[in-house]
């Protein structure tokens, strides 16, 4: 498949990434030469600089005969045009746009996006899906990382052990035995800063972080049985009151059981326009960081704070501060994956990976069949790669012990039909069935593989 990808960003770079790792022939258009020169010198993928929404510069990129063009560079405009183009001078068959702006997400304007109005296909807007990760990790306090998978049948949860955890010292393979009835399956843990697979004779350790899988409808026992409590937070703080902070707002308003809301934003006027969006929250004008504003926000009452602002320091040192006063959950909004290991020496519970979160919800909306959706972990430490077993598939007809996978790829959970089952060595695996997979970086390729990922949807 020929794909031409609009803006050389971080989404736009791992959205590159994925697919020139399955033989598909990739462009990437963006205004930034040396942003193209990083991309191309990186990756298998071919560079165009130049405005994606120029005719004359996806024509160079290859627009005539593109299967597929992502516009995801920072302008919705920009992104609005080029899908514009790609369809009334290139006839390109599928056009994906990342759109921000509250007012184009509007469901009453959704009659704009009408192939004789405004051709795109799929519209994907960060901030919602930031906001509804922020939403999972509120719902879930006890873990620092959740994402659903098998049209959320199952959940990809990270815990922390701690020393009361009732499984510590205990072989995983024991689990099984403990536990006859339990959907989950521990598949990735981190110990001393370095993320490894487990093999079923190894233990987990106060201080660990284990990555797991449990049906949806198991996750609470499974909770449990790692001695983590969900409390339910009825008194929030959500720090920075853009797109993200507003939409997270907006939707704890609607949820029922009467969540108080209170919201700071730093800028006198995006603070006056969330306030007027919003009905039952108390927005306040000022610093996140400053003690004083926290204090009068009730910080010391709070169940928990939600640092959401559009810079990574100011949300990391916010929930530090919040923690440091004694706040009991706080998630911090990080773009840059590589500071999520300050996330254990600042004590703070969870943070989103908006980079993340957005480049698996575009593959999920571009991906018919085989790999349907990827989930980065850490600072593309692993990946959680969901794919659907085809008849063509060499793991077709295997059972999981004998389906050669590598030494840092297991299998969290399988579908079979409409019941979600934990895998084991003899499962077999049969076509129809779709799997979720953790591997670990180095083995993502081979990983795809044996999904023969070869894209041919269109």
């Amino acid at each position: 498949m020929k794909v031409i990808i609009c803006g050389a960003g971080q989404v736009g770079g791992q959205l590159a990434r994925h697919l020139a790792s399955e033989n598909n022939d990739v462009t990437v258009v963006d205004r930034d030469a040396a942003l193209i020169r990083q991309i191309t010198d990186r990756l298998d993928v071919s560079g165009v600089a130049g405005f994606a929404s120029h005719p004359n510069v996806l024509e160079r990129a290859g627009a005539r005969d593109a299967d597929m063009v992502i516009a995801a560079t920072q302008s919705d405009e920009v992104n609005m045009v080029t899908c514009q183009v790609s369809h009334s001078v290139f006839s390109v068959p599928r056009k994906v746009a990342r759109l921000r702006s509250k007012s184009y997400l509007d469901a009453i304007y959704s009659d704009l996006y009408r192939r004789d109005h405004l051709p795109i296909d799929v519209v994907i807007s960060p901030e919602a899906e930031v906001a509804e990760a922020a939403l999972q990790r509120l719902a879930a306090p006890a873990a620092f990382d959740t994402e659903s998978f098998l049209d959320g049948a199952a959940q990809l949860i990270g815990l922390t052990i701690d020393e009361d955890c009732a499984v510590v010292n205990t072989p995983l393979r024991q689990l099984s035995e403990l536990f006859s009835t339990l959907r989950a399956v521990v598949v990735g843990v981190r110990r001393d800063e370095r993320l490894f697979a487990p093999e079923p004779g190894d233990q987990v350790y106060p201080g660990d972080e284990v990555y797991l899988f449990a049906a949806t409808e198991d996750v609470p026992r499974t909770m449990d049985i790692f001695g983590k409590k969900n409390r339910k937070s009825e008194r929030v703080i959500i720090i920075g009151g853009g797109n993200v902070g507003l939409a997270v707002a907006t939707a704890l308003e609607a949820a029922p059981g009467k969540i108080r809301v209170k919201l700071i934003e730093r800028d006198r006027d995006v603070a006056e326009a969330t306030a007027d969006a919003l009905n039952r929250t108390v927005v306040l004008n000022g610093d996140g960081l400053d003690i004083g504003l926290l204090e009068e926000a009730n910080l010391e009452q709070a169940d928990a704070v939600l640092a959401l602002t559009d810079d990574d320091k100011t949300n990391l040192l916010s929930c530090a501060r919040a923690k440091a006063e004694g706040c009991p959950l706080v998630i911090a909004l990080v773009n840059d994956p590589s500071l999520s290991a300050l996330m254990q020496p600042l004590n703070i519970d969870a943070f989103i990976n908006p980079r993340a979160t957005t480049v698996s919800s575009i593959l999920r909306h571009i991906r018919h069949g085989r790999i349907q959706a990827v989930y980065s972990i850490g600072d593309a430490e692993a990946e959680v790669i969901e794919a659907q077993v085809l008849n063509t598939s060499p793991i077709a007809g295997v059972r999981i012990k004998d389906a050669n996978l590598p030494e840092g790829a297991l299998v969290g959970a399988i579908k079979k039909r409409d019941e979600v089952i934990v895998p084991r060595g003899n499962t077999l695996i049969e076509v129809g069935d779709t799997l979720t997979v953790f591997a670990l970086s180095g083995d993502v390729v081979a990983v795809e593989q044996l999904f023969q990922v070869r894209i041919d949807f269109f």
